[in-house]
C-alpha cells in the first residue's frame, strides 16, 4: 500500500502538504472523538447541542476524513 520509492520521489512541496493532510485527517478524527465522548468536558451547552446532534456532527467528521484519506490515496495512485 505504502511504497517508500514515491516519497523519495517527491518534492519538498508535495511531501509537506501530503503531511499536512495526513495532519488534517488526524485532527478531524481527534475533533470528532472529542465531540461525541468528551462533549460535557468541553463545556458542550447539552440545550444548544444534544447528544444527538453530537453524535452525528462527529459521524460527518469521521466520514469527511476518510473521504479526504481516500482521496490522499487515490492522488498518490495517479501521480
Amino acid at each position: 500500500m505504502f511504497n517508500l520509492d514515491y516519497f523519495r520521489q517527491k518534492s519538498p512541496q508535495q511531501r509537506f502538504l501530503f503531511i499536512l493532510g495526513l495532519a488534517m485527517i488526524t485532527i478531524f478524527i481527534c475533533l470528532a472523538i472529542l465531540i461525541a465522548f468528551f462533549g460535557e468536558l468541553v463545556n458542550l451547552d447539552p440545550e444548544r447541542f444534544p447528544k444527538e446532534y453530537r453524535i452525528a456532527f462527529a459521524i460527518l467528521l469521521v466520514v469527511y476524513s476518510i473521504i479526504r484519506f481516500n482521496r490522499i490515496i487515490s492522488r498518490k495512485d495517479t501521480e
